[in-house]
């Protein structure tokens, strides 16, 4: 992961792009990877960690009939956070993820390890659902981060996602 975070940091200096996070079961570990690499201040502009769902009505304005219809771990809410995220921040890129990263909390439609990462860049808005097998809260945690960066790389070096 160290190797992506440099590279990313690295490039988006490179095309002056700017870049933010609004995340949910991560806790900031995205961040803190980004912001781990010298030279992030130069791109890196802030990041939420908008935990509740409280947090995410009144930060990110995700409407609360959102959250009611779709719950907080959906595809609409993770959109409605990178969406929001990207009029505040005003950054090139916006990232948000919401997910249940467990080992609790899990139900039968929506179980542990399933993560949504939300990616927003001028007008495109792309959601990828994830499901991540296993059933250990950081490891859950650190491979929705490295898919994230990997999405964020994707997104820079102008790959498909």
């Amino acid at each position: 992961m160290k190797k992506l975070s440099s590279s990313i940091v690295k490039l988006l200096i490179k095309k002056k792009m700017t870049i933010s996070f609004a995340e949910s079961c991560t806790g900031g570990l995205l961040a803190s990877v980004i912001t781990a690499e010298s030279g992030s201040s130069k791109t890196f502009k802030f990041g939420v960690v908008t935990y509740s769902n409280d947090a995410k009505i009144k930060f990110l304005k995700v409407p609360k009939k959102t959250i009611k219809k779709y719950g907080a771990v959906s595809s609409e809410t993770c959109r409605s956070m990178v969406n929001n995220l990207n009029r505040i921040s005003k950054t090139n890129i916006s990232i948000s993820i919401t997910g249940i990263a467990g080992p609790s909390g899990g139900t039968k439609t929506k179980p542990v390890g399933l993560v949504y990462i939300g990616l927003k860049k001028g007008k495109k808005i792309i959601v990828k659902k994830k499901l991540f097998k296993m059933k250990n809260r950081n490891l859950i945690q650190k491979s929705t981060v490295k898919e994230a960066l990997l999405m964020i790389n994707s997104l820079i070096n102008n790959y498909k996602l």
